[in-house]
């Protein structure tokens, strides 16, 4: 990990209990002794996130000062998710100019006849579940045995750090805590059901065990130099899939959440996966199998590894 400041994680602690940790360096320290006069209600992640504008200044400071070598190295312990668990995790459809693109050539050779590549006026969204599919980096990742076209998709996710209703774009980046890399797992045989009026199934398709991929950890906004400019890569088993950068985003971050935020009021800790880009699995025929290894890494995030394996 770079050695700027901190970053935020959950992992299992010597009597298999979920713990939340602050990272600096190579080890992590219980966040209550460098937090200081701020008290948490819970000692959680999430419980950070819910008072994000007194405990990130707080930790940042703790993290210029602290022994490096006083905590808890971090190769020792088993990661968890670093939000156990969002209260809301919205994801971004097709938000991506590359893999509108991509999208386009594959509509092409089905239909003979290419989609509009303008800029729609808002952007869209569908929802996963949170502690039904959200599961930890180096956690196996079970492939439903439901499906046999399970596709893969590097997003990074947006952490929100405040309550917000109806935020304007020019202010809505002010809401956000910091990112954490997301691996938007998708069933793609079941994006459509036949014998209904409503044709896309969304929870067949986006909702199963272990479909989302959290983690590492949570990397605070103010490590993240310029959050429209972040780079975003996928191999799977060492090749190379996904290959873009946040530039590249049809509706950028602040478009995301002051959409959003007209429709719902946003929470501390909600997550809002931003789109994929180009390489994913479906154009090429290409799908996961038991024992293929995914790994992602987004600019000054780090990396998040899952293996896949059966459901049974």
């Amino acid at each position: 990990m770079t050695d700027r400041g901190y970053r935020l994680l959950s992992y299992i602690d010597i009597d298999g209990q979920s713990a939340a940790g602050v990272l600096i360096g190579e080890h992590i320290y219980r966040p209550e002794p460098l937090l200081g006069t701020v008290k948490l209600r819970e000692p959680s992640v999430l419980g950070m996130l819910r008072r994000w504008d007194e405990v990130h200044p707080a930790l940042d400071k703790a993290a210029k000062s602290v022994n490096p070598t006083d905590g808890k190295a971090l190769a020792s312990v088993k990661l968890l998710a670093p939000i156990l668990y969002p209260g809301a995790f919205f994801c971004a459809g097709a938000n991506y100019w590359d893999h509108l693109e991509e999208m386009a050539e594959i509509a092409k050779r089905t239909t003979g006849k290419a989609p509009s590549m303008t800029k729609s006026a808002e952007p869209w969204f569908f929802m996963k579940t949170t502690a039904g599919s959200i599961i930890g980096t180096e956690t196996p990742a079970r492939l439903p045995s439901f499906s046999q076209q399970v596709d893969w998709e590097a997003e990074v996710g947006i952490v929100i750090g405040r309550k917000i209703r109806n935020i304007s774009e020019e202010h809505a980046m002010e809401a956000v805590a910091g990112f954490v890399i997301v691996n938007d797992l998708s069933a793609r045989d079941l994006m459509k059901r036949e014998g209904t009026p409503f044709i896309y199934d969304w929870i067949g398709q986006k909702c199963f065990e272990d479909a989302a991929p959290m983690g590492p950890w949570f990397t605070p906004a103010a490590y993240i130099d310029n959050p429209q400019d972040m780079s975003i890569k996928l191999w799977v088993n060492g090749v190379l899939k996904q290959n873009s950068n946040t530039s590249r985003l049809v509706h950028n971050m602040a478009e995301q959440i002051a959409y959003l935020s007209r429709h719902v009021t946003l929470q501390p800790g909600d997550v809002i996966a931003t789109g994929t880009p180009a390489g994913v699995g479906m154009p090429r025929g290409e799908f996961l199998k038991v024992d293929d290894e995914i790994r992602i890494e987004v600019g000054g995030c780090g990396c998040l590894s899952n293996r896949m394996t059966s459901d049974n």
